[in-house]
């Protein structure tokens, strides 16, 4: 009988210890997965090239031609106060021709020789011209100058700019007689405007 009991102690010993002991059971490990993130790239801002805006000069500067960036001369049509619809460039001034040319001969007279080019300067472009709105584009054409840049011609006359029109719309160039011939504006047909 003994050894029943000390079996049975042992068995209630054994069943004490395991019913005390903690259950196997798998703890889980924080694990983490790797999170991307959507970025976007930053955006910056960059400049637009252009090329600087000429300014009128007075009498004793070097004035400069107005050429848009695109390099091609716009020529516009704009009303003018004293003397009706007449020519102008694409930022608003006059445009002229000069009786010395002499109409499809595919030159100017006004050259850098005698400061004519300086006083009356060519409207130039680094390709065909534009025509803005009331502008005949048959009308419009270009010649090579002396110094290999493009004159804008409108129904065959070169076309110029005055050094002392000073802000859009200024006419003081019309019916002047410089180096050699009379200077008037243009009307939308390609003919003078002699008043």
């Amino acid at each position: 009988m003994k050894f029943k009991t000390i079996l049975a102690i042992v068995c209630a010993v054994a069943l004490v210890l395991t019913g005390c002991a903690a259950p196997s059971t798998e703890v889980p490990t924080a694990t983490t997965k790797p999170t991307m993130a959507v970025t976007e790239p930053s955006i910056t801002k960059t400049s637009v090239a252009t090329e600087p805006v000429a300014t009128n000069t007075k009498a004793n500067e070097t004035p400069t031609v107005s050429v848009p960036v695109t390099g091609e001369a716009t020529v516009n049509v704009s009303e003018s106060t004293e003397f009706g619809p007449i020519l102008v460039d694409g930022e608003g001034f006059s445009l002229y021709l000069f009786m010395a040319d002499t109409q499809d001969s595919g030159t100017s007279t006004c050259g850098d020789d005698d400061g004519c080019a300086t006083e009356w300067p060519p409207l130039v472009s680094q390709g065909s011209p534009v025509a803005g709105d009331g502008v005949d584009a048959t009308l419009l054409g270009t010649i090579t100058r002396d110094d290999g840049s493009l004159q804008v011609t409108y129904n065959g006359w070169p076309l110029y700019l005055f050094h002392e029109d000073e802000a859009p719309g200024d006419t003081n160039g019309q019916g002047l007689n410089e180096f050699g011939g009379l200077w008037y504006l243009v009307t939308p047909i390609g003919e003078a405007v002699q008043q």
